[in-house]
């Protein structure tokens, strides 16, 4: 924030600023909950001056939390260095990036990055990729959400999303999630991919059944699809493991024994840059490495060097500081200890590391989130009946065990409001 935007926002209220952002931000997100003006660690502040415990991460962006060391160091010396050049270059960032998330994934030989700044984007290319197959049909998932331009739109279930700008390109089929012989079933020769997310997130936080992703994997091969895993929301140590389907009771068979599967393409973004905007698609093996050729896909801004810089800090961070382990710790003691309250709105809880939903047992999850939120903590419904908590995964035991003891009152609050 420069100095006289610094200077400006101190005299303004939240609500002198909500009017002003109403004038001028399209209204696509409603009135705002709060203006946030601050942000350190898992807290942020409000521009009334209010501290808030930030459960949700900026939906799962901010995984260092709010204004990190080192990420910010990374940042300004890479801007300082050398911060956009056209796509007839490369740069170093963008290269070690690439290298890093095939190093992560254990890509195998003639694997692929192309960088975008979404995971909209990133799903759009995934898209893309898929046609250059010469095939035409797409599956999905029931609750599936991929992001909201047109193709990512395509692929995403809600109605309440898609119906205002149909018809949508492409040939999407959905079938429920985790029934493997409605995907059998979905699956043919015209079929160029299956798109599905090892873990739903805005559907309410739901894994795929024990299973599903290895019969996705023999489906598609069979069919001579493509399988493309959504890791989006799910990916960069968010639950636990860099990435989702590494989970062997995700990704391995029924069974959990055997090796996780190899899709043909990973979407990734949100927690990649740690809060700074960048996505990637990337193509496993050769096939699928190797479908984009020259003129065939582009963008501006992606694998922009502060981008790729900001990502590199944040792998680097969460590897040093030891965030997987960290992110299967703490989900689990928000588990534990949410089921452990005994509150007779909650009825369970699910998710993967510190990707968690409280499953409540009446449709109260809005009015919980604001009653949480008058009291200090930032969660979100994801449904009428359940909790998303995304935090940085930097949050610690004490900071999750405050908010244990918060939601009894906020659940009352909200039960007393029906």
């Amino acid at each position: 924030m420069t100095a006289d935007l610094q200077q400006s926002a101190a005299g303004l209220s939240g609500e002198a600023w909500t009017r002003r952002y109403s004038s001028a931000v399209m209204n696509t997100f409603g009135t705002p909950q709060r203006v946030l003006v601050r942000g350190e660690g898992c807290y942020v502040w409000d521009a009334d001056g209010t501290r808030y415990l930030d459960l949700l991460g900026g939906i799962a962006v901010n995984v260092l939390g709010h204004a990190h060391p080192f990420l910010t160091s990374a940042v300004t010396a890479q801007l300082a260095t050398l911060g956009h050049v056209s796509n007839f270059f490369a740069t170093a960032p963008q290269v070690a990036l690439a290298e890093r998330i095939l190093e992560l994934l254990d890509a195998p030989a003639g694997s692929r990055v192309f960088f975008t700044n979404s995971g909209a984007e990133a799903n759009e290319g995934a898209f893309k990729i898929a046609r250059r197959t010469g095939r035409s049909g797409m599956v999905a998932a029931e609750g599936a959400f991929h992001g909201r331009t047109m193709g990512a739109l395509a692929l995403t279930h809600k109605p309440a999303y898609r119906e205002p700008f149909e018809p949508l390109p492409g040939d999407v089929v959905h079938v429920p999630f985790g029934d493997v012989d409605a995907l059998r079933a979905a699956v043919g020769p015209r079929t160029a991919a299956v798109v599905l997310e090892p873990v739903q997130g805005e559907a309410g936080v739901r894994p795929a059944p024990a299973g599903y992703l290895a019969a996705a994997r023999e489906i598609t091969s069979a069919a001579g699809a493509l399988l493309v895993l959504d890791e989006v929301q799910t990916g960069v140590g968010r639950t636990g493991r860099w990435f989702a389907h590494q989970h062997p009771h995700l990704g391995a068979d029924a069974a959990g024994t055997g090796p996780v599967v190899v899709p043909d393409v990973v979407t990734l973004a949100k927690g990649l840059g740690g809060g700074i905007p960048v996505g990637a698609v990337v193509g496993l093996g050769e096939r699928a490495g190797s479908l984009l050729g020259p003129g065939q896909h582009g963008t501006t801004f992606g694998g922009n060097p502060v981008a790729a810089a900001a990502a590199l800090a944040t792998l680097h961070v969460i590897e040093r500081d030891g965030l997987l382990e960290n992110a299967r710790v703490v989900g689990a003691r928000i588990r534990s200890g949410v089921e452990g309250l005994g509150h007779p709105l909650v009825a369970g809880t699910r998710g993967e590391g510190l990707l968690v939903a409280v499953q409540l047992g009446a449709p109260v999850a809005a009015a919980t989130a604001n009653a949480l939120l008058q009291n200090g903590f930032v969660v979100n419904a994801v449904g009428p009946d359940a909790l998303r908590l995304a935090p940085p995964l930097v949050l610690t035991a004490e900071q999750a065990d405050t908010f244990v003891a918060a939601l009894p009152a906020a659940l009352d609050a909200a039960a007393a409001a029906l």
